[in-house]
């Protein structure tokens, strides 16, 4: 047994039970919860409800943010840097500052949403950094323009890692990867999108006396203010609170979520958790998959935000004029969009994420290392697919996989927003690589290490967490054996129990 694994307790109402005295039995499995009452055709009818209602509403959210973050580099295209008199080191330090405020608002908007609600938190970021947005579209110098970039970031720095919170609550851990990307592959439209709607919005330049790129700002964000005023009256809190179901659909949905180790600690009343900061920092002393993950989340943060920031200008410095740029930035995007979705409902399916990890990692550098050693722009261009391919189809996988492994709620919120740091960290880094066109070797070097890495620890993460598995199983069996399946009230296998521990309980199988 590796130190790590043997130092590993359980702490139960009555006694504590270590690993170390725990000698080699035969692997049992960790679906013990009976499961009788969920009426199959009542629990489809419910996911299908909520699977119609919920995910376009949070895809928008994601669209919306990461058009309005990224849409700088279509304005950029279009004439911000001239208008502004800013060099392209100016124009690094405008995308940097974006995540600074970015970074520092994830785990306590993450903390805050249980308490406020996901149906007040989520619509009011969208509000707030609409209004941001569309003030980019009146600034009138660079340092104006900086200080729009923080304020965004400081108001869309929940979105994401609240979104991903949302779905654990709301979807079965194998079950999330394919919400996830069916929401997360909008950045992939977001991106073609920004593309034809930068290209579509430059016809406006000069109306009203208005110049192109701030028609760019002022346009898309008065679109999300109007949308997020609009979903005040939509977002849901809980399945608990989904006005869409039956009361028997959702006793039925809830009660499916529990025996699954998903959702909320008291989705059915069995353990009603208390926010505690020692439940936070657990996550630091006692959760290393946690941060394990967090290098391959900063390595895909800085291929996606490099890719959604630079991608307009690595093909524009193939040598294609801006308004064929922003249509050729259109087709890798597209092509994302629908791999994204494939690996995405296979790796639910098999219930694995390491493997799914570590081939979009692969695909990714396949396509950096293919830019990085050719000349032929045709060449280069097709380059851009897997890279985009690879990177984007990541990102749900390496969300997911972290909120699988995590329980209860403020232990998961605290892990995925860690996680998050991790990726607009390397959101920081890559404003910083994309420094000498047109070729850009040094962040495409950069980019193809950072994949391989991925795929790397990627296999490592997927060794650790099987070891952990068999250590657990073979704890199972002891605690069986000395006293059996004692599922009551205050027993080490009550549901009550399993919500209270959640991943610090034997039973809890991680996901690979």
């Amino acid at each position: 047994m590796s130190p790590s694994v043997r130092s590993e307790k359980f702490h139960f109402p009555s006694r504590e039970y270590s690993l170390d005295a725990i000698p080699s039995l035969s692997v049992r499995g960790n679906g013990d919860v009976p499961v009788s009452h969920i009426d199959p055709k009542v629990l489809r009818r419910a996911t299908l409800k909520i699977d119609f209602y919920l995910i376009p509403i949070i895809g928008m959210f994601y669209l919306l943010s990461f058009l309005d973050r990224t849409n700088i580099g279509n304005a950029r295209i279009a004439g911000l840097e001239t208008s502004l008199n800013m060099s392209p080191k100016q124009f690094s330090i405008a995308l940097t500052i974006t995540y600074v405020p970015y970074i520092l608002m994830e785990l306590p908007m993450n903390l805050l949403m249980k308490r406020l609600g996901a149906n007040v938190t989520l619509p009011l970021m969208v509000i707030l950094w609409g209004i941001v947005c569309a003030c980019q579209g009146a600034v009138h110098s660079y340092y104006g323009l900086l200080v729009c970039r923080f304020f965004l970031g400081a108001f869309e720095g929940g979105l994401f890692p609240g979104i991903t919170l949302l779905l654990s609550i709301f979807y079965k851990r194998h079950a999330m990867q394919l919400r996830f990307a069916l929401m997360f592959s909008v950045t992939s439209l977001a991106g073609a999108f920004s593309g034809l709607l930068a290209f579509g919005i430059r016809d406006l330049n000069g109306q009203y006396g208005i110049s192109g790129w701030r028609w760019v700002f002022i346009l898309e964000g008065g679109f999300t203010v109007a949308f997020g005023l609009a979903t005040f009256f939509f977002v849901p809190a809980s399945p608990k609170t989904i006005k869409i179901l039956t009361e028997e659909e959702r006793q039925t949905y809830c009660r499916d979520l529990a025996y699954d180790w998903s959702g909320d600690a008291d989705t059915l009343g069995t353990y009603l958790e208390v926010f505690s900061w020692s439940e936070v920092a657990s996550v630091f002393t006692d959760a290393p998959h946690v941060l394990m993950l967090f290098l391959p989340f900063f390595f895909n943060g800085a291929t996606i935000y490099g890719l959604a920031n630079f991608t307009p200008t690595i093909v524009n410095a193939l040598g294609h004029s801006a308004n064929y740029t922003q249509l050729l930035t259109v087709p890798p995007f597209a092509c994302s969009f629908v791999f994204s979705i494939v690996s995405a409902y296979f790796s639910d399916k098999y219930k694995n994420r390491g493997v799914t990890a570590t081939i979009c990692a692969l695909i990714a550098a396949a396509g950096f290392a293919l830019f990085l050693f050719s000349n032929d722009k045709d060449v280069n261009y097709g380059a851009l697919f897997l890279q985009i391919t690879g990177a984007y189809a990541m990102a749900p996988c390496l969300s997911t996989w972290n909120a699988n492994n995590v329980q209860p709620h403020y232990r998961r919120a605290t892990a995925v927003a860690i996680g998050y740091i991790g990726t607009n960290s390397g959101g920081i880094a890559s404003t910083w690589l994309f420094t000498d066109p047109p070729h850009f070797r040094k962040a495409t070097r950069i980019n193809l290490v950072f994949s391989l890495a991925m795929a790397t620890c990627a296999v490592g993460t997927i060794i650790y967490f099987r070891a952990r598995n068999a250590q657990r199983q073979r704890v199972v069996q002891r605690l069986v054996q000395i006293h059996g399946d004692d599922t009551g009230v205050g027993g080490w296998d009550s549901l009550a129990e399993r919500k209270r521990l959640g991943d610090r309980h034997p039973r809890f199988e991680f996901t690979t």
